[in-house]
């Protein structure tokens, strides 16, 4: 059997008749709109790479939380940046730095939304790693792994203490997960889930956040913990470590270079699953429209539906706003 009996194009001859058949949904609840507050601001400062994306001033985090759940997003992703750096980063563990002040202000705005808090030092040290240094036996500088666990779990701890809904470690460091799953039942906050970053590359698409978050490495790279873009086994791999060590959900971070690797991801985990649609991506489609190459309003939820048809549950994307009301017509 095949032509003419057989026209798949029976089904998309009008709007309505595709909609009825189509395999992939996405909905303005699918998305978590990342946001970045910095403690020394008064005023939204615009970053250049990202066309449209702010730091903040604290003050504003009230108001952003009403325009999410307005919006009808699944939720916030809240980064800071601090006045003040040190090696240790310890600016992050401070109750009254950027991002605990944003939570307990986004809550009292609008409890209903789902707040979550990035855990990595990388924006409060003065080098740019995500961890503590120490030096090698040969005189190198590298990140302590087992040293910035302690610290991640004291950061994570601050967060809930502030009200954050989920504590999401990005940092990479082993362990890491069963280390603040640790900290939080210890402290009475076992009810409080934590995404893990589970996959994260060592990516070039990171650059635009790199001015977002000012969180640069003042030397070397982040390659010695991030994983080789390369590699999809170790994803896995590393995907099951933080399952075994108590994460509720997972993150594959960037996504559109790795939706092989959602997928997999997807087939060999049950659960809720996370892929960050990361600044490059989001910075390429505005440079791209602004050169007049392509539609940025097309483009844009051809991405997300990608994302989303290759398995994530939930997006982190800096198109929330505009694709929720492209969504709700």
């Amino acid at each position: 059997m095949g032509f003419p009996l057989i026209r798949p194009r029976r089904l998309r001859a009008t709007p309505a008749l595709r909609a009825l058949v189509r395999e992939t949904a996405l909905e303005p609840g699918d998305l978590v709109y990342p946001l970045f507050f910095n403690a020394a601001l008064d005023e939204p400062h615009a970053i250049g790479t990202m066309p449209g994306i702010f730091q903040l001033p604290v003050s504003a985090a009230a108001e952003q939380a009403r325009l999410a759940l307005r919006a009808g997003l699944g939720g916030v992703l809240l980064f800071g940046l601090p006045i003040t750096k040190d090696p240790s980063g310890a600016s992050g563990r401070d109750p009254q730095g950027p991002v605990p002040r944003a939570v307990e202000a986004m809550k009292n705005a609008a409890p209903g939304l789902v707040v979550i808090t990035d855990v990595c030092v990388d924006e409060y040290t003065d080098h740019g790693h995500c961890g503590v240094l120490h030096k090698r036996r040969d005189g190198a500088l590298e990140v302590d792994n087992d040293a910035t666990l302690e610290i991640l779990a004291e950061m994570a701890l601050v967060h809930a203490r502030a009200g954050a809904d989920v504590v999401a470690p990005s940092d990479m460091m082993d362990g890491r997960v069963g280390r603040i799953r640790r900290a939080l039942d210890e402290s009475g906050f076992s009810d409080t889930p934590i995404l893990s970053y589970a996959v994260k590359y060592a990516s070039a698409f990171y650059g635009p956040f790199r001015e977002a978050a000012d969180c640069a490495p003042k030397f070397g790279d982040r390659a010695g913990y991030q994983m080789d873009p390369s590699n999809a086994r170790e994803a896995l791999r590393e995907a099951l470590l933080d399952e075994q060590e108590g994460a509720d959900m997972l993150m594959v971070k960037p996504a559109l270079g790795y939706l092989d690797i959602v997928r997999e991801l997807r087939r060999a985990s049950s659960l809720p699953l996370a892929a960050y649609n990361v600044s490059g991506e989001y910075a390429m489609l505005h440079a791209a429209a602004a050169a007049g190459m392509l539609d940025l309003p097309r483009a844009m939820m051809e991405v997300l539906t990608s994302i989303r048809r290759a398995g994530a549950d939930m997006i982190l994307t800096y198109h929330a706003h505009a694709a929720a009301e492209i969504l709700r017509g």
